[in-house]
């Protein structure tokens, strides 16, 4: 009889959790008051939970504080898109692209429940698209450099396909001056539930992490940042560290304003939109990138579940970084650019979801935002404290790295005894043992689940054993269940209907007015985990509808759908 020798765990089969993660906001609170930290970060999106993990795992105490919610900002409000970032070899950055597609691949090893494969479909057109039958050798010859300088990584290198081939991924496309196509692999992710569970992944190593913890001031001592002082349910709370970072995106320069009243703001907004149509109008199976008209900037269309997303722009941004949304204007230019590639009648009633969000570039104010780099600026102020602004979040796990070798610089610890990073190889909650193609295969629950949290989907499971009612749906239409809130209170420190809704969830992208539907059943099952008053949960419902309103009236701003959306 041959026998095999058997596998070894290795360190990520050994990384998986026997009991859920729980986190306790009240006991959060009293660390983040009574204890001493080696450093703060301040901003809860990708970059800042990462700089975080990064930290903790390093062997540094470590705190986190987010104003609003994890991802709240521009990390929930991204393309979705974990990617090497094929424009930027044809803007002649290969060492960027080179370097992305290495963090793509460990993000995919790392994170396997929450980061997937997608194909990109470019058709090529007689005439009107983004290339023709002439340029099409060339542009193959792009393709041929994003797999050779790491876009092989993902298992499968670009195909040329023919007309036939187009139309079986894409139906719908117009037909008439197709000459075939060119496909080659990326990646997505749904980017709030990445940040929440890096975030949740360094509170498993000892992190303390909050949200809802506004920073109104910086503490110093002898002229350096010594923490800071937050407002936290309505109490002041003085969070003392050795070493702070200002991992705040958009909003950086406000908090290099508080450091430094000199400062002068580096960071230039960049407005990107996304609007949600119903896939049975677009009938897709992959991300169809096709051109608009008059534009520079190819819009890309993808299928995800029963929706397709359609985006993006980028142009400058004058107004609140705290009230960014969809405008009509916005809206129009995607549909339009869709029509033009597709044989179908969409108009803004078929938009079922909107969000708009800022990218945090630095650079001159010249030129447009769309020719920016989007490389990473790291920097120590007069006070050490280390802000970290621009990237994208395919980097960030390596941004995070970077911001902590400041900072133990900062901290006096430099060298070869400074403790070294151990992100490159460490599982994200979930991701250890997780096999992606057999819970795909299971179907129905079971895979809806491992998507979302990976082999930690087992504590979802639990509870929806325990109370058989939890398994049934939240939002009509959308697969998510009443489990997921429950959960969300309990292991997410979701606070909100809000939160629950627009991150643990992403219904309000997904179904914007049935989500509204569902809020009074959201805001009674976080009331009952919460321990909420009837007259805050109330609140909180009331809140999320009049959101909804102001989202719908700046997106159909000057139609009837305005009216009946502010009335609604």
């Amino acid at each position: 009889m041959i026998t095999m020798p058997a596998r070894k765990p290795g360190r990520s089969a050994r990384a998986t959790r026997r009991t859920a993660l729980l986190l306790d906001r009240e006991r959060t609170k009293r660390q983040l008051a009574d204890d001493q930290f080696d450093v703060l970060v301040v901003g809860g999106g990708i970059t800042g939970v990462y700089a975080a993990l990064d930290a903790v795992s390093r062997g540094l105490r470590t705190a986190l504080v987010e104003k609003d919610d994890f991802a709240s900002g521009t990390s929930s409000k991204s393309s979705k898109m974990v990617h090497g970032g094929l424009r930027y070899i044809e803007q002649g950055n290969v060492n960027l692209v080179r370097h992305s597609l290495l963090e793509r691949h460990r993000f995919r090893k790392n994170a396997p429940h929450l980061v997937h494969r997608l194909p990109f479909l470019f058709p090529i057109l007689e005439q009107d698209g983004i290339f023709d039958p002439r340029l099409a050798k060339g542009f193959e010859g792009l393709l041929w450099t994003y797999d050779l300088v790491g876009g092989w990584r993902i298992g499968k290198l670009h195909q040329r396909l023919t007309v036939p081939e187009v139309l079986a991924h894409a139906p719908t496309l117009r037909a008439d001056s197709l000459k075939g196509g060119l496909m080659y692999f990326d990646s997505r992710a749904d980017d709030a539930r990445l940040t929440l569970t890096i975030a949740r992944t360094a509170a498993a190593l000892g992190a303390t992490i909050l949200n809802g913890a506004r920073v109104d001031a910086l503490l110093t001592s002898g002229g350096r940042a010594c923490g800071a002082k937050a407002v936290i349910d309505g109490d002041e709370v003085e969070i003392r560290a050795h070493a702070v970072v200002n991992a705040t995106g958009v909003w950086s320069d406000r908090v290099d304003a508080m450091a430094d009243e000199r400062h002068e703001d580096q960071v230039r907004p960049a407005k990107g939109v996304h609007i949600v149509v119903p896939w049975h109008k677009v009938r897709i199976d992959c991300t169809v990138t096709v051109p608009i008209p008059g534009r520079a900037r190819r819009a890309t269309c993808t299928r995800w579940g029963d929706t397709v997303v359609l985006g993006t722009t980028d142009n400058d941004y004058k107004g609140s970084a705290d009230d960014v949304h969809c405008t009509r204007e916005e809206m129009e230019f995607l549909l339009e650019g869709a029509r033009t590639a597709f044989d179908v009648d969409l108009t803004p009633d078929d938009v079922v979801g909107s969000i708009g969000g800022l990218r945090p570039l630095v650079g001159g104010k010249e030129g447009a935002t769309l020719n920016m780099s989007r490389d990473h600026h790291i920097s120590v102020g007069p006070t050490g404290m280390v802000t970290v602004t621009g990237g994208k979040l395919t980097t960030s796990r390596h941004m995070g790295e970077l911001v902590i070798d400041k900072v133990l610089g900062v901290l006096g610890r430099k060298g070869s005894s400074a403790p070294k990073s151990r992100t490159v190889n460490l599982p994200l909650l979930g991701g250890a043992g997780y096999d992606a193609e057999a819970v795909a295969a299971s179907g129905g629950l079971a895979a809806h689940l491992g998507e979302r949290y990976g082999t930690e989907a087992r504590f979802v499971h639990d509870l929806i054993a325990e109370d058989p009612s939890l398994a049934g749906p939240v939002v009509e239409g959308l697969p998510y269940t009443r489990a997921e809130v429950v959960y969300a209170a309990r292991a997410e420190l979701a606070r909100s209907v809000d939160d629950v809704l627009s991150r643990r969830t992403r219904s309000r992208l997904f179904a914007r007015d049935a989500s509204a539907e569902a809020a009074p059943e959201v805001g009674a099952l976080l009331g009952a985990e919460l321990g909420l008053t009837d007259e805050e949960v109330e609140r909180q419902v009331s809140d999320y509808l009049a959101s909804i309103r102001h989202e719908k009236t700046v997106l159909f701003e000057g139609t009837a759908a305005a009216t009946e959306g502010a009335a609604a």
